[in-house]
């Protein structure tokens, strides 16, 4: 398959074939998709040495490629990280189903009764690099809310997704649903992208999740509603106002606890009036746990052997042990910093002053904003809702968390008695 002509065919035929599954699974009962991925759950569990040993050749090459050491984190698998996913396919299996939920109902003075009732978006192509465990999140998520799924995981995954992905094949067989509901492009060419970006009338959205040149690449490219998933710029905004150890806490675990996922924070804000007093323990305690710190002219007066940041930093997503700290001009200069530099994802304050946190809360145009919390919180699953398939920091159709509900548009059914327009 290693023509143009060949890979067009096979997209046409994943888009037709997607698209007849997800008229199917419209229909399906709730019971048929929980079996569904209760049955993929004990395929992860019963092929777990599959799978590792699927992900250790994914290792050995993209250690070859030179993947950085955050990237092959996100590659990484093991017996934890694959129980975490049967446990997060079990936990969407008793989460409500969304479908057919009536959102809203209401009579109209004429007798006719209108209803807003969620149903499923349709056929949802999903691209994403690097982390495997997305194959199962993502067909999960899509199953549960009545969508068919066309998944295209990063070529450093191949062998990984595919393991994941043939345990989701397994669940579907069981239940009686068609395998086609959930499909894995099967080769890592990258015209498969461009093709599926096509498929408008066959794929209903393109939910896009990785680095910055792919989001740029699928909005530019996609004739397909795109919900997207852009890098994750997030801000600790450290106030004069702050307790000392739940800010030292809050800047480590934001930063530190996984530096490879999209709501690690990259940026550390603190008041420049109280910076003498918050910087060097937060400084010492991140740098215990290995993180460079570049700082601008100002932390390099209270820390003079920090690293200088450069213009550049406010604006990168590290995805790695490096962190950039800026002192401003209280919460203003937060804000203001916020708002030219950030990615509209995660962004946190650590005050115990509640004017100051209702107003960085109020006025920090993000799609999940904190109070005196870490934000690698920024999670689906954290949020009560299960898996997600990605952080969705636009504004059209979701924002921040994309779960259940999100892969859901909705429909007004009206019933009426004979009623005519006059």
């Amino acid at each position: 398959m290693n023509t143009e002509h060949d890979i067009r065919k096979l997209m046409l035929a994943m888009g037709q074939s997607a698209r007849e599954a997800a008229a199917i699974l419209a229909e399906s009962t709730t019971e048929q998709k929980n079996a569904a991925l209760l049955a993929a759950a004990k395929a992860l569990r019963t092929h777990k040495d599959d799978i590792l040993a699927a992900n250790a050749r994914d290792m050995e090459i993209a250690k070859g490629r030179g993947l950085t050491g955050a990237m092959l984190d996100r590659l990484l698998l093991d017996n934890g990280r694959i129980e975490a996913m049967a446990s997060g396919l079990e936990a969407i299996a008793e989460l409500p189903d969304p479908v057919g939920d009536v959102m809203a109902s209401w009579d109209r003075p004429n007798g006719l009764n209108i209803s807003r009732v969620r149903v499923p978006l349709g056929v949802i192509g999903i691209i994403y690099e690097s982390r495997p465990n997305v194959t199962a999140d993502a067909g999960a998520l899509c199953l549960k809310s009545g969508n068919a799924s066309i998944l295209r995981g990063g070529s450093e995954s191949a062998h990984s997704s595919r393991a994941i992905y043939q345990c989701l094949v397994k669940g579907l067989e069981d239940a009686g649903l068609p395998e086609d509901a959930i499909q894995l492009i099967p080769t890592q060419d990258r015209s498969a992208v461009g093709e599926l970006l096509g498929l408008a009338g066959l794929v209903d959205i393109i939910v896009p999740r990785g680095g910055k040149s792919l989001i740029e690449r699928v909005q530019n490219e996609s004739k397909v509603p795109v919900m997207a998933h852009l890098d994750g710029i997030c801000h600790v905004y450290v106030d004069k106002d702050a307790d000392l150890e739940k800010a030292v806490n809050i800047a480590v675990n934001s930063k530190m606890r996984r530096t490879g996922i999209c709501g690690a924070m990259e940026t550390l804000l603190i008041d420049e009036t109280a910076a003498e007093k918050f910087l060097p323990p937060i400084a010492a305690a991140l740098r215990e746990k290995g993180c460079e710190l570049r700082g601008d002219a100002r932390c390099r007066e209270i820390i003079p052997d920090m690293n200088a940041a450069s213009e550049e930093d406010w604006d990168t997503e590290y995805l790695d042990a490096i962190l950039s700290i800026r002192c401003v001009d209280g919460v203003e200069g937060a804000i203001k910093h916020i708002a030219e530099h950030g990615s509209h994802h995660t962004d946190s304050i650590v005050t115990e002053n509640a004017e100051t946190a209702a107003e960085f809360l109020g006025r920090v145009d993000s799609a999940i904003v904190m109070h005196n919390a870490s934000t690698q919180f920024a999670d689906g699953g954290e949020f009560g809702m299960g898996a997600e398939i990605g952080i969705s920091t636009g504004k059209m159709h979701a924002r921040g968390p994309v779960g259940l509900e999100q892969l859901t548009s909705y429909k007004y059914q009206v019933r009426g008695n004979g009623q005519t327009r006059p």
